[in-house]
């Protein structure tokens, strides 16, 4: 279990950590789920459809990346 899903507690708790130094936001839900994006608006729609797409990632793989230039964003 990663630090970030460690400090979760509860089955509707979601987190969004600042990647200092960059345009990017990583977030976490409370079932182990990552995913970054530049969006933030795209990465809380992506927490709240819970559990549409979220599957926590296997050991040794990254999260999913959400870096869709803006114009492609829905």
């Amino acid at each position: 279990m990663s630090d970030r899903v460690a400090m979760l507690r509860g089955d509707t708790v979601y987190r969004v950590h600042w990647m200092p130094g960059a345009d990017l936001l990583v977030g976490v839900c409370h079932c182990g789920a990552e995913r970054d994006s530049e969006d933030p608006v795209r990465l809380w729609d992506w927490l709240l459809a819970h559990p549409a797409g979220h599957e926590p990632p296997a050991a040794g793989s990254s999260p999913e990346v959400d870096r869709a230039p803006v114009g492609a964003r829905g």
